[in-house]
């Protein structure tokens, strides 16, 4: 989220710093929402498009809405399933709600290869079946289909784009994750090798695949909140509902990305190897035809070493900064 609004800054929008922000393109309003906890919640009901039950939509002319928010950990939606279909599919159906009721022309609904399970092969296309191993998966897949269905009922035209592996940092440093905790493979590296884990853990050596490690579309942030403002600008010219995969089409092991790690430190990584975690596919890989054929996107940053650099950058800033 944080590099889409960083993106929309600079088409001279006016982003705010945290979970609500809106600004203008073309003279029309734009409200980008979410990442608070308990939209679904009664008191809460109105908060995304309505302040003090007077509506943002009315006051704001809102014709978009961009749903970035999710629980996203696959290990621990296994674990606790109902807080991820309380969060991502109920919550989201309460956010469809209030934007049938006040009127938004346009969705962009941040899903997940996820919902694909294990496609055969490890590629999937957005016509591959839809089998999510894991209740993450099932509850981005449920919020698909529900916004396919408001969508058939009600002027809302929508893009769904499914993220592969996101992954890296702003080039420029002015933004990156800081999640406490942090799961994904790049972030988890990176902090190991400024010191602020002890090692970094494979999860899995026995996979089908050539290093034994699972392999993933790991997809540049930068180029994946590019793909966001394309999609706002398909919308906004009229374009059909359309569900699209974002990914480079090819991937890499997590050996070769710890590789890439070192590379950038300068220095060897302390790898422990562990069992496979539940609910991880072997290999996962995105058919990218579409997004390039309906959006014109071309991502700018499909190289590794770019993507781990500039992850390791941020962290090592952010070292900088006692954080």
């Amino acid at each position: 989220m944080d590099s889409t609004a960083s993106s929309l800054r600079s088409r001279r929008h006016d982003a705010g710093q945290r979970c609500r922000w809106r600004g203008e393109i073309e003279g029309r309003r734009l409200l980008v929402r979410v990442c608070y906890d308990d939209i679904g919640s009664v008191q809460h009901r109105y908060y995304a498009l309505d302040e003090g039950r007077r509506p943002v939509r009315r006051r704001h002319d809102v014709d978009t809405v961009m749903h970035f928010a999710a629980f996203t950990i696959v290990p621990e939606s296994v674990e606790q399933p109902l807080k991820y279909y309380l969060n991502n599919t109920a919550h989201t159906r309460t956010l469809l709600e209030c934007c049938v009721e006040a009127g938004v022309q346009h969705f962009v609904f941040s899903s997940t290869a996820a919902v694909y399970g294990m496609p055969p092969g490890g590629v999937a296309a957005e016509d591959s079946p839809t089998a999510p191993i894991n209740p993450y998966g099932t509850s981005k897949l449920m919020s698909e289909w529900m916004l396919r269905d408001v969508s058939a009922s009600s002027p809302l035209r929508h893009v769904v784009l499914r993220y592969f592996n996101v992954a890296g940092s702003d080039p420029g440093g002015r933004i990156g994750q800081c999640t406490p905790q942090a799961t994904l493979l790049t972030k988890v590296a990176v902090e190991h090798a400024v010191g602020k884990r002890p090692h970094v853990s494979i999860f899995g050596t026995d996979y089908p695949t050539p290093d034994g490690t699972g392999v993933r579309d790991y997809i540049h942030v930068e180029d994946l909140a590019s793909a966001h403002l394309k999609a706002l600008d398909y919308l906004r010219d009229g374009g059909a509902s359309a569900t699209m995969n974002c990914g480079y089409g090819h991937g890499y092991s997590v050996r070769e990305v710890l590789k890439a790690v070192e590379r950038a430190a300068g220095r060897p990584l302390v790898v422990r190897e562990e069992p496979r975690r539940a609910g991880d596919p072997p290999v996962l890989i995105a058919k990218v035809d579409r997004i390039r054929e309906l959006l014109g996107w071309q991502p700018r940053w499909d190289d590794l070493d770019a993507i781990v650099g500039h992850a390791l950058a941020w962290e090592r800033r952010l070292l900088e900064r006692g954080a």
